[in-house]
């Protein structure tokens, strides 16, 4: 599998991240497999937060043989110092790690969210105590808003960003305006909802772990991902449906850039879809 430079950290990346969210509510062997099968055909980043079910106690007994060999990415949906902080001391203890390679705010979705973090008692103080006592090697934040991203960005030096690289939302005019921020001021991207169509339908979603209508079939789900990957990201986190995580790893071993004729194809497919970005607070 490709590796990819994350920004300027020096740190190279598999160009497929196993998402946590993937063995959360698995039994333990299962999620051992998923996860030694993942190192096996070359993944090396592994995303994951306490947000995520009982993702964090699958991942640490799975990944303890192999922690050496990868790029652990935590979140933290907490705002504040003291919320933040403990949410990174629990991380580690399920991890079974002193450390993670890159910490990250989860999901800033307003400015709000933004004031806070960088407010008095507010999360950055985490970041940053993290980073000086060495248990986060690198700082970043995941981002659902056009706002609050650049906000962030301007406001730090993070190392990262990462936010969702859709081929559908892109066309429509969502997306850009972050990759241009984040390019400017040299942070690493890293790519969400690289194979969401759209919203499930009214009548219910298919996958509890999946909140977005993601393709199945290989072939159109090869020319999203393939599209993502195109632009200037290091990688993209799989969907959190374990049932597409096989579909994935194919895809991101078999990866060829995107061609001008196949764009053109995605617009046609994107032109009546409804794009799961912007959404309303």
């Amino acid at each position: 599998m490709d590796r990819r430079p994350l920004g300027k950290t020096g740190e190279e990346l598999s160009i497929l991240g196993l998402g946590g969210i993937v063995v959360s509510g698995l039994e333990q062997s299962q999620a051992d497999r998923i996860v030694a099968e993942a190192v096996d055909r070359g993944i090396n980043y592994f995303d994951f937060g306490p947000s995520y079910g009982d993702a964090e106690e699958r991942l640490g007994p799975a990944l303890e043989p192999y922690l050496k060999d990868v790029f652990l990415a935590c979140k933290t949906g907490e705002r504040d110092k003291e919320g933040s902080s403990k949410e990174l001391e629990q991380s580690l203890r399920r991890l079974r790690t002193d450390h993670v390679d890159l910490y990250q705010l989860h999901g800033l979705m307003n400015l709000e969210d933004v004031e806070t973090v960088f407010g008095p008692g507010g999360a950055i103080e985490t970041f940053e105590a993290a980073k000086r006592d060495g248990k986060a090697r690198f700082l970043g934040f995941s981002a659902h808003s056009e706002e609050a991203a650049v906000e962030a960005l301007e406001r730090y030096p993070f190392d990262s960003i990462l936010f969702p690289i859709n081929f559908v939302c892109w066309f429509k005019g969502w997306g850009p305006q972050i990759m241009q921020a984040a390019k400017k001021r040299g942070a690493g991207r890293l790519a969400l909802k690289s194979v969401a169509r759209t919203f499930w339908p009214k009548d219910g979603r298919k996958y509890d772990k999946c909140w977005y209508e993601p393709y199945e079939d290989s072939e159109k789900a090869a020319l999203a991902f393939r599209w993502t990957l195109s632009q200037e990201v290091t990688a993209a986190v799989s969907p959190g449906h374990d049932g597409l995580f096989p579909m994935m790893l194919d895809l991101a071993e078999n990866f060829r850039p995107i061609t001008p004729d196949e764009e053109k194809q995605l617009r046609q497919i994107a032109e009546p879809l409804t794009p799961i970005f912007p959404q309303d607070d």
